[in-house]
Formats: structure tokens, C-alpha cells, sequence
């Protein structure tokens, strides 16, 4: 695919310069950019690189000399950085998938898809399924009975999606995502050592070992539009109602959404998140990787964790926090530069304690 600086500007709404009939057929970093690159110099950083490239044509930031940086032509926009979605959809080759129906595919007859949707090799399509235009599914996807997919979902090879899954439109789900396998949901026949220890903070008296019973998950998974869902992330269908997955929001890989959760629109769940069951979160939350959020609480609007945070307890909208347990980022800190000066402060608390035990022996 090859495009010119002119066409790649209008794609982007942004402003063209010098010899935009250039074409390019691929996107480069400065430095390592060849003569049919484009170059992504997004700020004055980058200019070394420009020098040392042989891109001649490149993203620049505004007000760059890019004449005087060698280049031929340039693309400027106010945000640089927001060309990059645009600019990835239009040069991203796509996985090279046929289009069609494989033949090696299961289909069943009760299935409905739209006539344009792409099925790879080896994937499965449960009784009931609704597939909508513009879909595809990788190789090795399975979807279960009765779920329902929107369209224009790109499902990425070894996706499993489980029975009674609603999911909007523009879905994307990377490699080994599983969405709706059961909750992990267990009971015993009377109070377990867990349940009597949570309540006392750690006595656990004289509650007896037991065998767990299962609780089966009646509820399903209901995700809204325009989410994205990350490589092996799983998200578990609900005990009686449905998790919940709002508009717009991005799951990263590795992500773990437990039973019964509800999560708002336009969050952003970084890697290796753990979410446990009946959690509600709010929208526009963003969870730093390695962010683990405890069952049956609150997260509320605009929150943002920092990485390796455990979150267990309500939080009001609008906090950022980091830490164990998690605190507002700005005590937290406070506290690491505490910790980090205990060492000297045990050693000047040491000296006192000798000098007064001098003086003490001298009066």
C-alpha cells in the first residue's frame, strides 16, 4: 500500500507541506526511516534522528524547520500525536486473513451472519449466534449459543466467547481472550474460615475445615460498543445478572474481571488488572497495570491507580491513588520518602540515646 503525503494529510485532517506528491508505503522512526518512509518526528527530540534518516518526508511538530532538517515534505498537525490513530488504521496490513468462509469452519445451521462476515479456519459458531456485517472472526474463534456480536468485531485467532454473550458493535478482542467462562463462585455448608476471618480481621475462631460448593453462573456477559479486549484477558459471565462492560472502554492483556462486575465508559484497564466479583467502577477510570481491586466495592468517576496498586476499599470520584493499601498518590509518596529515610533517623534517634546516656552517668 502506497500513499501520498497528500492523501495521508487528508486521511488525518491535517496540513500538507512541500512535495506532497511523495509517496510513502510504510512508517518509520526518524533515525531508521528510509526514503519512502514516513518519518514520525513529533518533537524537537526527534530532529537528530531526521538528520541522520533518510526519510524525506515526516510527521513534524509545529513550528519545526523541517526545509531546514532535509526533508521534502512534511505533515503538521496542532496534536501530533493524535495522527497516530488514523495513521495506523490506514497503513496497518491486517493479519492477511482471507475473506470468506472457510470451509474447515463450523458453522451451525441455526447461526445467523451477515453475508459479508468472515469466518477463519477451524472456528466454531454455536446454535442461535448473531453475527453482525462487516465481522471477522480469526482462526480457532469460538462463539457460543446464542450470542449476539455487532458489527464490524474483529476477533483475533483463539478467541473464546461463551453462551448468551451480548457484544456491541466494533468489538476487538486480541489472541486467547475468553469472555464468559463461569465466576469463581464457591460456598460452603456453614461459616468457613475465610468468611469468619474477614469479619474479625484475622480470627478465624472455631470455624472448620470444609469442603466448597459450587454456585453455577446463570448470568452471561453484556459489553457495549467500541471496546477492545486484550491477548488471554478473561472476563467472567455474572452469578444471576450480567458483568458489564461500558462503551468505549480498553481492556489490556492479561486483565481478570470477575463475576458480577460493572465497569462504566471509556476506562482503560492496563495489564495484569484483577478485578474481583460484584466490584462497580465508574467511568473514565483508569487502572494502572498490576492494579488489584477487591469484591463488593466502589470506584468512582475519573479515578486513576497507579501501577501495583491494591485497591480495597471505596473510592471517591476523581482520586488518584497508589499503593498498599491504596492511598492518595501524594500520601503514599510521602510515605515512601518516610520509609526511605528510617534508616538515618534510627541512626541519629542511636546517637541520642548515647549522648543522654552520657550525660545521665556524668551528673
Amino acid at each position: 500500500m502506497s500513499y501520498s503525503i497528500d492523501q495521508v494529510a487528508a486521511a488525518l485532517g491535517a496540513q500538507a507541506l512541500g512535495a506532497s506528491d511523495i509517496m510513502i508505503d510504510g512508517v518509520a522512526e526518524p533515525a531508521d526511516a528510509g526514503p519512502d518512509d514516513l518519518a514520525l518526528a513529533m518533537s524537537p527530540r526527534y530532529a537528530e534522528g531526521l538528520l541522520r534518516g533518510k526519510a524525506r518526508a515526516a510527521v513534524v511538530w509545529d513550528g519545526a524547520d523541517w526545509q531546514g532538517l532535509g526533508l521534502k515534505a512534511a505533515i503538521i498537525a496542532p496534536r501530533p500525536r493524535y495522527v497516530m490513530p488514523g495513521l495506523t488504521r490506514l497503513l496497518d496490513p491486517g493479519q492477511g486473513w482471507e475473506a470468506g468462509r472457510h470451509p474447515s469452519a463450523v458453522i451451525h445451521a441455526e447461526a445467523q451472519l451477515a453475508p459479508d462476515v468472515s469466518v477463519g479456519p477451524l472456528a466454531v459458531i454455536g446454535k442461535g449466534a448473531r453475527i453482525g456485517a462487516g465481522t471477522v472472526i480469526g482462526p480457532q474463534c469460538f462463539i457460543g449459543t446464542d450470542t449476539r456480536i455487532g458489527d464490524g468485531a474483529v476477533l483475533r485467532e483463539g478467541v473464546r466467547i461463551g453462551a448468551r454473550v451480548t457484544i456491541g458493535e466494533r468489538f476487538i478482542a486480541q489472541p486467547g481472550a475468553v469472555i464468559g467462562g463461569d465466576g469463581f463462585s464457591f460456598v460452603t455448608p456453614e461459616t468457613s474460615a475465610v468468611e469468619q476471618g474477614r469479619a474479625t480481621l484475622g480470627n478465624i475462631g472455631d470455624a472448620a475445615a470444609q469442603s466448597w460448593t459450587r454456585i453455577h453462573s446463570l448470568g452471561s456477559v453484556t459489553i457495549g460498543d467500541d471496546v477492545e479486549v486484550g491477548a488471554n484477558c478473561t472476563i467472567d459471565r455474572g452469578t444471576i445478572r450480567d458483568t458489564q462492560i461500558g462503551h468505549g472502554t480498553k481492556i489490556d492483556n492479561l486483565v481478570m474481571i470477575g463475576h458480577n462486575v460493572i465497569i462504566g465508559r471509556d476506562c482503560l484497564l492496563c495489564g495484569l488488572v484483577g478485578i474481583a466479583g460484584s466490584t462497580r467502577i465508574g467511568n473514565n477510570v483508569v487502572l494502572g497495570g498490576k492494579t488489584g481491586v477487591s469484591d463488593n466495592i466502589f470506584i468512582g468517576d475519573n479515578v486513576i491507580t497507579g501501577g501495583g496498586t491494591i485497591v480495597l476499599s471505596n473510592i471517591p470520584a476523581g482520586r488518584m491513588m497508589l499503593g498498599y493499601p491504596a492511598m492518595q498518590m501524594g500520601t503514599t509518596v510521602d510515605v515512601f520518602k518516610g520509609l526511605r529515610r528510617l534508616k538515618r533517623l534510627y541512626a541519629e534517634v542511636a546517637d541520642l540515646k548515647k549522648t543522654v546516656t552520657k550525660l545521665t552517668q556524668n551528673s
